[in-house]
């Protein structure tokens, strides 16, 4: 099977078998972009949460104005 992004082969087999259908350097790029859009951001006497969501992140602040 060949990869969606790039069209090289799909190596090994069995990751074609668990569904992926990117190579792993594409897999790695969209992986790497993906993770550049996360903050951990930490909460008011707790503890830290992963955001994913910008939006998330303008509603855990309490001074906001907007």
């Amino acid at each position: 099977m060949d990869c969606v992004l790039c069209g090289n082969e799909i190596v090994p087999e069995q990751r074609h078998k668990l569904g992926y259908r990117v190579c792993l350097q594409c897999g790695d790029g969209v992986a790497k972009q993906d993770r550049a859009s996360w903050c951990i951001a930490p909460m008011n006497k707790s503890n830290y949460i992963l955001i994913t969501n910008p939006e998330m992140l303008k509603q855990l602040n309490p001074k906001r104005t907007t």
